[in-house]
């Protein structure tokens, strides 16, 4: 990942970074070789999957509020974090820090969003899936005010951190709280609504937030993440307060 971008992008002289997305490729390779030898093991048979009853049809999913939440709050949390991360890097080159300064702040960021999975489980069995989630998109929306707060080196690595934690509850708990949503015969459409909408979102947002950090700015990129947060965690609030 960022340590790769640093020790290759001079490889091919004359093209910078050319080596980075080589040697990005080669690592794409081998992975794909590895996971042609992965065999899975197919789920066993329950009384629910082999009944007649097929669960809710995907217009039915849709229309219920309860697996909705979860997958906006998917959509919220993943789509935020994809659409900043992306950004950051550029904004950190744009405000004079170097390259090497810009892949060791993703670094921070990537470690961010994986090492508090040792805990999130935890988390969410003690306080609940919805709690975990509300506090995810709340730090992701602390990482955008900080984010604002400056532009110095410390203001982006901070901001990078918090951004990934806060992806890893939001995330995880909004996946929680879809898993919770559904039936076991309804699983395959539910998980497949679920993750067209993230991923669909997440790859919209990556495509779009390069052109739109160089035609407005890295304040903007922070400024519309608020809106998201507010329409996903007010609905996420009141749950929580009926249940008090």
């Amino acid at each position: 990942g960022p340590q790769l971008v640093i020790a290759t992008r001079d490889a091919v002289p004359g093209v910078p970074f050319a080596g980075s997305f080589l040697s990005q490729a080669a690592l794409a390779l081998i992975a794909f070789f590895v996971l042609t030898r992965l065999r899975g093991r197919q789920p066993a048979a329950t009384a629910e999957t082999l009944s007649d009853d097929g669960g809710r049809t995907v217009f039915q999913l849709l229309a219920s509020p309860k697996y909705m939440l979860g997958v906006a709050a998917g959509v919220v949390s993943y789509g935020l974090m994809s659409f900043v991360m992306t950004a950051a890097p550029l904004a950190m080159v744009g405000c004079g820090h170097s390259i090497d300064h810009a892949a060791w702040g993703i670094q921070w960021h990537v470690l961010a969003m994986f090492a508090p999975s040792l805990v999130t489980g935890k988390l969410i069995a003690r306080f609940g899936k919805e709690k975990v989630t509300a506090a995810g998109l709340i730090i992701i929306g602390i990482s955008g005010a900080v984010a604002l707060t400056g532009l110095d080196l410390r203001h982006f690595f901070i901001s990078l951190i918090l951004l990934g934690i806060g992806w890893n509850f939001g995330f995880i708990g909004a996946t929680a709280m879809v898993a919770a949503a559904h039936t076991e015969a309804e699983r395959g459409r539910a998980q497949g609504l679920n993750d067209f909408a993230v991923f669909g979102t997440v790859a919209a947002l990556s495509f779009f937030s390069g052109a739109l950090m160089q035609a407005s700015g890295w304040h903007l990129i922070n400024l519309l993440m608020f809106p998201f947060i507010a329409v996903v965690l007010a609905p996420l609030v009141w749950q929580a307060a009926r249940r008090l």
